[in-house]
């Protein structure tokens, strides 16, 4: 099976392609240009360089957060657009799980995937790594970087942070007494070769979505729905 992986939840963009395990190709940038710009046409020539076409391809997968609500949703768009025509089966990923795929060779160590959610807290999940197996230690989640010291606090094997919010929380674990690595910068991003490999493990057990299904999950309200809601207590509160 042919997987074509997209990745777009921060501020890299990055496409992939799989097949039945092995790596075909892939394409990152890193540059500041908007995903709307770039990521589609990554993808159509990635596939271009492989003599391919999206007709060639079987499944689309998506990295479908937590992240940037609008990289999140472009990523979206994009897989929905790709496979919508064409009636292939889509898989979304999430976005911690993908990026803990950089590091899954290590061997019973705790991955920190950390991402910058803004107003002192990370978009956060917690696997151990097992000679390429990922074991999940906690849901994705929202949560202050205090809490995650005082998660790790108990944890005493060896511990390494990952994600474009990795230099955020290992400082701030650092600081709170806590013991653990920072991942190499190669490592350390999204990349759409682990969504890739999270939608081969999950379309080993049919877990597929039609595109018009496809939905972010973003963790929590963006900062308009939460001055909306703060607008409409106040409001509310006069009366």
């Amino acid at each position: 099976m042919k997987i074509l992986g997209l990745e777009s939840s921060a501020k890299s963009a990055s496409v992939a392609l799989m097949e039945d395990g092995k790596l075909l190709a892939r394409s990152f940038q890193n540059t500041g240009l908007t995903h709307s710009r770039t990521l589609l046409p990554m993808a159509e020539a990635m596939l271009q360089n492989c003599e391919l076409g999206i007709a060639d391809v079987d499944a689309v997968a998506v990295a479908v957060g937590p992240g940037s609500f609008t990289g999140l949703r472009i990523g979206i768009s994009a897989a929905k657009g790709l496979a919508w025509a064409r009636e292939l089966p889509c898989i979304g990923v999430s976005t911690l799980e993908a990026m803990a795929q950089n590091l899954a060779h290590l061997e019973n160590t705790v991955l920190v995937c950390a991402m910058d959610a803004r107003r002192s807290q990370v978009y956060n999940a917690l696997f151990l790594a097992e000679s390429g197996t990922l074991q999940r230690l906690c849901p994705d989640r929202a949560v202050s970087l205090a809490a995650v010291a005082e998660d790790l606090r108990r944890e005493h094997r060896a511990k390494i942070v990952v994600g474009d919010g990795a230099v955020l929380c290992y400082n701030a674990l650092k600081d709170a007494g806590v013991s653990c690595a920072l991942a190499q910068e190669a490592l350390r991003m999204q990349d759409a070769v682990g969504v890739c490999q999270c939608a081969e493990a999950a379309a080993r057990t049919g877990l597929f979505t039609a595109a018009q299904d496809l939905q972010p999950v973003y963790l929590r309200l963006s900062q308009a729905e939460r001055e909306r809601l703060a607008k409409e207590q106040q409001r509310t509160s006069l009366q």
